[in-house]
């Protein structure tokens, strides 16, 4: 293994000597300038790491494209990997819909949902998405567990309110209301 300055000195040649040709190739085979950057960084990274494995001369370069070529291929893959996932959550996510009403009440819901103010919905999703207590939603807000509680309180009054203003009772439930016959 090489002096720790060598070491340094060796990699900075390389990079300044193969830079352009690298990234010019990586760019040449990825979708955007995001995964080329993330894939050029990870073949200098791989350069670093195997420093001593790298040919010394003329044969720097196509090693150099050697490493290139399989950190893209381990990029695409994980692309292939990633689209997969996405499709299948899509199909899962569509096959739990539900038909009609239901999903008619879940739009509302949302809607409602969406018009409360930001404070609102943060406390809301705290307790209910991620079910985490008042005192556990204090920490994470910095503010008092009595606040969270508050806030709770007048966050699903305003939401019940925004929800009965967007679907009213039907009539016939409304007469029993008002007869005094509890529906």
């Amino acid at each position: 293994m090489r002096p720790p300055d060598d070491r340094r000195r060796r990699f900075e040649e390389l990079y300044r000597a193969n830079h352009d040709p690298v990234l010019g190739y990586v760019v040449r085979r990825t979708a955007n300038g995001h995964d080329a950057a993330d894939v050029f960084a990870e073949t200098f990274l791989t350069v670093w790491r195997r420093l001593d494995d790298v040919p010394v001369g003329e044969k720097a370069r196509p090693w150099l494209f050697g490493v290139a070529r399989r950190v893209l291929a381990n990029h695409h893959r994980g692309a292939r990997r990633h689209t997969a996932l996405t499709a299948r959550l899509a199909s899962e996510l569509r096959a739990i819909q539900r038909p009609g009403e239901e999903a008619a009440g879940a739009d509302i819901l949302t809607r409602a949902f969406a018009e409360l103010p930001d404070d609102y919905r943060e406390v809301l999703s705290l307790a209910d998405w991620e079910g985490l207590s008042a005192a556990e939603i204090s920490v994470v807000l910095g503010c008092s567990v009595n606040a969270v509680r508050i806030r709770l309180h007048r966050a699903g009054r305003r939401l019940a309110r925004a929800l009965s203003e967007d679907h009213p009772p039907r009539p016939a439930a409304r007469a029993r209301v008002q007869e005094g016959d509890p529906a």
